[in-house]
């Protein structure tokens, strides 16, 4: 695939591309979806996984019942992927690799749990085959199917009345697993090993390099592992490199394949949110705000990396990226700036932490907005089920605002926005930012997370904040400039990760089962209309105003004063 040479009429047209490839995707897997959470009937091999584990698929869950099997099932998985690492050494097809230690182990294994794939080690070193595919790509399908899960509970929330229950998680996560992300990651796993991606499970190999050097590399399932990272907004590759490794992402093609994977679930679900709660307009408000801040965040990022001479003040662009026409240093040379600006704003928007560039070499304008995607919320579209529960959530906040303007009572899809309501809508919200705010406060303020800063002056707090938006918001890519892997920040971001997962998600499934058992209140004159432009509007304003608020000082002393100062 060959675009202009132009760099912004290539970012145009690649960006086109993408959003061409996600519209026609929109309806079919948005239907597939609502078949999926809403059928009745179970497919005899998922019958087999009820019996295997106990669980009868016919009885439903009220919200805390709902809450405590997400809660169990992630708290074995993180025993069992921990216990996977640190006996490593003992397991055939290991390659030699020794057992992983405790702090790096734990700190990997929360990672994976909870969607975050951060990465504080190189996976080509550290893990042999049985882990990546038994222990982390295990983790990749059902950490994406118990987000999945997450965001349809909260969906019947809107969609029932009078009830108790909000379904069964044993059920929607195993039908998120066999029937969504299976079936796609193994077509896109076909596409991306016809496209050159390596999918082997040999030992060590000598190879000669261009230069006429040896190196020793080995080779790995990593056109599988890649299809679930990008397609459940995971992100841990088979590589250090991740997708930059022309062993995951081999080709241009490849490349705009793997951005597509990013976003299409995301994308897709607000038509299945639609359907379910039985008004497909309310679903093409939600994708249109998504849209409209993704294509923002896009058009900055680009705009930053392609600093063309004359085209910005010299005060945003350095002295290379002027005589260089844009910022190349650290892109990814096989597929240009654009490409690279707009796979890390896709894997920043979205909870993914596939990089294909080094985000830390980014300007300080391109890499601060990166920050910002993942400050947001990751809600433009988010992860796969967490970008639609959390905007649903900032939708709740956004019809309480207007309430309080034209002083009613608040009400949404047919359901009264209450005290218990904007609670835990508020507390939801809040939750992340205590997080991220007082990880990177306590890493600043102490000699052990001082350490590990790569630069000096705002870049490095930049690192910093940078690294606990990622692991607080369940991104997991990083400014590689940070030394990630030492006990102190192992430690601090898998409690990051996990509280940044498990706690939101706790709220969501609490406000589902309060919004569940109310009665449905009928449409009166003086109810908003929110299927409309002027809500979508209100609701991207909200979004981008509340994050304003709580981040705006924080960026400040990071990527603005960064970028002011040059």
């Amino acid at each position: 695939m060959t675009f202009p040479t132009n760099p912004a009429v290539s970012a145009v047209l690649v960006t086109g591309t993408v959003l061409v490839a996600l519209a026609l995707c929109y309806r079919p897997l948005g239907d597939h979806m609502f078949r999926v959470y809403t059928g009745t009937r179970h497919w005899r091999v998922e019958r087999m996984v009820y019996r295997l584990v106990g669980v009868d698929a016919d009885a439903e869950q009220g919200w805390p019942a709902y809450a405590r099997a997400l809660l169990a099932f992630s708290v074995v998985s993180v025993l069992a992927l921990y216990a996977l690492q640190r006996l490593q050494d003992h397991l055939f097809l290991s390659l030699g690799m020794p057992a992983v230690p405790p702090d790096l182990a734990w700190n990997t294994a929360v990672a994976f749990v909870t969607n975050t794939d951060w990465q504080a080690y190189s996976g080509e070193s550290a893990m042999g085959h049985v882990v990546q595919t038994a222990g982390l790509a295990v983790q990749n399908f059902v950490s994406a199917a118990a987000g999945l899960a997450v965001a349809v509970a909260l969906v019947r929330g809107f969609a029932r009345a009078r009830s108790d229950t909000l379904g069964n998680f044993w059920v929607d996560l195993v039908r998120g697993t066999i029937r969504i992300l299976l079936p796609i990651a193994f077509a896109a796993a076909i596409l991306l090993v016809a496209g050159g991606a390596l999918q082997s499970f040999g030992g060590h190999h000598g190879w000669t390099t261009l230069a006429g050097g040896g190196q020793t590399l080995t080779p790995a399932g990593a056109a599988g592992q890649e299809a679930i990272k990008d397609l459940g907004t995971n992100g841990g590759g088979v590589f250090n490199a991740n997708s930059a490794h022309p062993w995951e992402n081999p080709t241009a093609w490849t490349n705009l394949l793997e951005i597509f994977l990013l976003l299409v679930i995301a994308t897709s679900l607000p038509r299945t949110f639609g359907r379910m709660v039985g008004d497909n307009r309310q679903g093409y408000v939600i994708v249109s705000v998504m849209a409209v801040l993704a294509l923002i965040s896009i058009g900055v990022t680009q705009t930053a990396e392609l600093q063309a001479a004359g085209t910005v003040p010299q005060a945003t662009a350095g002295t290379a990226p002027q005589w260089a026409g844009q910022a190349a240093e650290g892109r990814e040379a096989r597929f240009g700036v654009p490409d690279s600006a707009l796979f890390a704003s896709a894997a920043t928007l979205t909870s993914t932490g596939s990089v294909d560039s080094a985000h830390d070499s980014y300007t300080a304008f391109g890499g601060g907005m990166l920050i910002v995607n993942m400050l947001l919320g990751e809600v433009a579209p988010g992860g796969a089920g967490s970008g639609l529960y959390g905007i649903l959530v900032l939708a709740v906040i956004t019809v309480f605002v207007a309430g309080l303007m034209v002083g009613r009572t608040p009400e949404y899809l047919g359901k009264k926005i209450g005290s218990r309501e904007i609670k835990l809508a508020s507390l939801y919200f809040l939750a992340t930012p205590v997080v991220v705010l007082l990880g990177t406060a306590v890493a600043m303020g102490t000699g052990a997370g001082r350490a590990g800063i790569g630069n000096g002056g705002a870049h490095g707090l930049s690192e910093v904040l940078y690294a606990f938006a990622s692991t607080g918001n369940n991104n997991g890519s990083a400014f590689a400039g940070l030394s990630a892997n030492t006990p102190f920040y192992n430690t601090a971001l898998g409690l990051c990760m996990l509280l940044g997962r498990f706690l939101p998600m706790v709220l969501v499934l609490a406000l589902a089962g309060s919004l569940a058992r109310q009665a449905p209140v009928p449409v009166s004159a003086g109810t908003l209309p929110t299927h409309r432009p002027q809500f979508a509007g209100l609701l991207a304003g909200v979004t981008v105003v509340l994050v304003a608020l709580t981040f705006l000082p924080a960026l400040a002393l990071g990527p603005l004063a960064e970028g002011l100062s040059r």
